[in-house]
């Protein structure tokens, strides 16, 4: 039996809430027990609807009339000699290409995904926002990136990040679906305590995702100490006061009680010097926050230069003096 061919017309089974999935099966006139039988398999992992033995032929073939499955097809990886981070070039149902990268760390493997194909958000030192974007990744795109990197790498993945390709947060629906598929015990079950969420910074749905009752990690890409800087290479920042985000940014820490995340890629030359750091430290301070210093990737159609190592660390110590939470991670 074949899936058919690879086409959006299909919706995306892992798409389905738990709920949603259950539904669907009662509707489809099976007994409820045969929910279970299938919830084990999509949540798990299956690549083929072929590979669910234990459902009925027939069902089998109209769940491969309705749904699609299997959604990412690895094009290419890279693989670091350094420290075993893998980034895979991953191909969904129309020819979009999205990347996930799998990161190994000590505590456990962690899974960077992509929320949408190309990105909007227009970020001067970004190379993703180049083409602008094309459309949002459905949550079960999301989930797929995350169960096709655990079978080609044959690794449990303990910890997902959300901040590949796109803004998630312009993505909402989809995010918080993905987020709750994610963590529900009958699937994957990854804890929300190890899903981090990273954005650019928009101030309402920032406070939306803090009302969701779901305790990720919330990453703000802060990149600049203030807004002029900030404006010239974040353009959402035309749209948002740096204060409007800091303002969300508290708010989220009140509703969920987590501690929060902000990213600050430094730039030779733009927003690494030492009265930077000063003012990083005043923008960021009564805030229970964490800030990750990045060294800034150069790309060709950019000409922005990352900053050197003692750059780096001295802005870093002066946060540090400053009793600000810091730390440079990993190229």
């Amino acid at each position: 039996m074949q899936e058919g061919k690879r086409t959006m017309a299909k919706q995306g089974i892992r798409s389905l809430s738990v709920d949603g999935l259950r539904q669907w099966v009662i509707s489809a006139g099976q007994p409820a027990y045969r929910a279970k039988q299938l919830l084990a398999w999509v949540y798990n992992g299956a690549a083929s609807f072929d590979e669910m033995t234990n459902l009925p032929a027939d069902f089998r073939s109209r769940l491969a009339e309705e749904f699609i499955l299997d959604e990412a097809v690895e094009i290419s990886r890279l693989e670091s000699a350094k420290d075993g981070t893998v980034k895979f070039l991953i191909e969904l149902t129309d020819g979009q290409r999205v990347e996930a990268v799998l990161m190994r760390y000590k505590h456990g493997n962690t899974v960077c995904i992509s929320t949408q194909a190309g990105c909007k958000m227009g970020c001067a030192f970004c190379a993703s926002t180049i083409g602008g974007r094309e459309r949002d990744l459905a949550a079960s795109e999301m989930l797929d990136q995350v169960y096709r990197i655990q079978a080609l790498s044959g690794e449990r993945v303990s910890n997902v990040v959300v901040m590949g390709t796109g803004e998630p947060l312009d993505n909402y629906g989809n995010l918080v679906r993905f987020i709750r598929i994610l963590s529900d015990p009958n699937g994957i079950n990854i804890s929300a305590r190890n899903i981090t969420v990273s954005t650019c910074g928009i101030p309402d749905k920032i406070r939306m995702l803090a009302d969701e009752g779901l305790p990720v990690t919330l990453a703000i890409s802060l990149h600049a100490p203030n807004n002029e800087i900030r404006k010239k290479l974040m353009p959402i920042a035309r749209e948002y006061d740096l204060q409007q985000v800091m303002d969300a940014a508290g708010y989220y820490f009140e509703r969920t009680g987590r501690r929060l995340t902000f990213e600050y890629c430094l730039i030779d030359g733009i927003n690494d010097g030492e009265g930077h750091a000063e003012e990083l430290s005043g923008l960021v301070r009564g805030l229970n926050g964490h800030i990750n210093l990045i060294s800034v990737n150069p790309i060709k159609e950019k000409s922005f230069s990352k900053s050197n190592s003692n750059k780096i660390h001295k802005f870093k110590n002066i946060l540090e003096k400053n009793r600000i939470n810091v730390t440079i991670r990993r190229e």
